[in-house]
């Protein structure tokens, strides 16, 4: 299994891993053209952030997005952890920790002094697997202003 970063010719296979994930998640629904409008925005701008893919025999099996922000309270660049997700079929091979291993190694080499991600309050197996990997729970309550 290889990890690298992802190229707009991926868009069509990390619409498709984003389907299987916002198809479980409480607050998003699947939508291959806002997908899509996304990730090149991610992908064209490195600024913006980056996205890592997980490829077993040329074919994407895993994604997560490092989205990059400025904390005041850390004196400098911080990333959010997004659409972390493997398909159902690749999970259990340890794709999973090892994209997440890398993202964080990706994040402390790109300057980020802070990883941030959210999951939803109900999924204990995603909330496990994070806290597996060195994530806490924060005392901040999320909350959204959607236009």
């Amino acid at each position: 299994m290889e990890i690298n970063l992802a190229s707009e010719t991926d868009i069509p296979a990390l619409c498709q891993l984003l389907s299987e994930l916002f198809g479980q998640e409480a607050e998003f629904q699947p939508d291959y053209a806002t997908q899509s409008q996304g990730l090149r925005l991610i992908i064209a701008d490195p600024a913006i952030g980056h996205i890592l893919v997980a490829r077993t025999e040329n074919r994407i099996v895993g994604m997560v997005n490092l989205l990059y922000t400025v904390s005041t309270a850390l004196g400098g660049r911080v990333a959010w952890l997004e659409d972390m997700t493997v398909l159902s079929g690749a999970r259990g091979n340890g794709v999973g920790s090892l994209l997440l291993e890398r993202a964080v190694e990706f994040a402390r080499q790109n300057g980020c002094h802070r990883l941030t991600l959210l999951t939803d309050a109900d999924n204990l197996q995603a909330q496990r697997f994070y806290q597996r990997q060195g994530f806490k729970a924060s005392g901040m309550l999320p909350m959204r202003l959607i236009f």
